[in-house]
């Protein structure tokens, strides 16, 4: 059964299927809406009781429900000074080191650090023999993404590619998954050196969005795009730890990828860890905490 799922997804227009889903999900379809967001509540088991707006009547689309904000007294921030964040509720799927250029996705699959973020050689050498941690988001998790430390915006790539699902089956089956995936990429410099945040897209989501430039896919593009942000002054982004960097409008995965002997993972984590948003990630080397 297995390996029909993951020939099905081969065979499948995933592209097409994702937009026309995406079409849908932004529609104002009434009772439609209406009935598709409590049948996804009940199919998922989500917890309506953790948003700040617990009614589904509340959402006139599916996508204002499917990134519906939580009340935020339940992800408060106990990342403190030299610890870094989990950006997202998820579950770690895997983490630890890059050998070399090689990030570890599933037994016997692993890809390369340069193209998942756009193919630029400058791009990923900073991140060289670093550390990585990969967090898959369930449909039934909160969908917007925060930042696991203070960063400045030094670039963004947006990378198009294929649109496979990202659940736990494919990882282990999908060579490249990751790296193959259309994505967003946004790179920081931070108070623990360079960090690269990756939005990786899936089958069905409809759209890959961050707070500086809305939603950047989308349309679709057929070449790796890029742009450059100013490190001070009136253009430059920063965000604090804990702020809201981007959005999924349906699950997806965040690679997040640190220089070398920059940080050290909470001992706790492992593949299979439920994650929360605010509670420790990491800390940072050298630090007194």
């Amino acid at each position: 059964m297995d390996k029909i799922k993951i020939a099905a997804q081969y065979a499948m227009p995933k592209h097409l299927l994702s937009r026309l889903v995406g079409s849908f999900a932004a529609a104002k379809a009434g009772v439609f809406t209406q009935l598709f967001i409590r049948w996804f509540i009940k199919q998922y088991g989500i917890d309506m009781s953790e948003a700040i707006e617990e009614q589904p009547s509340a959402y006139k689309t599916f996508n204002s429900f499917f990134t519906r904000r939580l009340k935020p007294e339940l992800r408060p921030l106990t990342a403190t000074h030299g610890q870094l964040a989990h950006p997202v509720d998820g579950t770690v799927s895997q983490l630890g080191a890059i050998h070399s250029d090689r990030i570890f996705q599933a037994k016997g699959h692993d890809y390369s650090l340069q193209a998942l973020l756009g193919g630029q050689q400058q791009d990923a050498e900073p991140f060289m023999d670093g550390d990585f941690a990969t967090i898959y988001l369930a449909p039934k998790d909160y969908h917007r993404i925060h930042m696991p430390c203070d960063g400045t915006l030094k670039k963004m790539i947006y990378v198009p590619g294929d649109l496979f699902s990202v659940n736990p089956l494919t990882a282990a089956n999908v060579p490249n998954l990751f790296a193959r995936n259309e994505r967003v990429v946004a790179i920081f410099d931070t108070e623990v050196g360079p960090m690269a945040m990756v939005l990786v897209g899936a089958t069905i989501v409809a759209s890959i969005g961050t707070v500086w430039s809305g939603t950047v896919t989308p349309p679709t593009a057929k070449r790796v795009h890029s742009w450059s942000y100013p490190s001070s002054g009136p253009e430059a982004i920063q965000l604090k730890k804990g702020e809201e960097m981007g959005h999924f409008k349906l699950g997806s995965t965040v690679v997040m990828t640190f220089a070398k002997d920059s940080i050290r993972f909470d001992e706790s984590l492992e593949a299979g860890s439920v994650t929360r948003m605010g509670q420790v990630m990491a800390s940072i080397n050298g630090s007194s905490d």
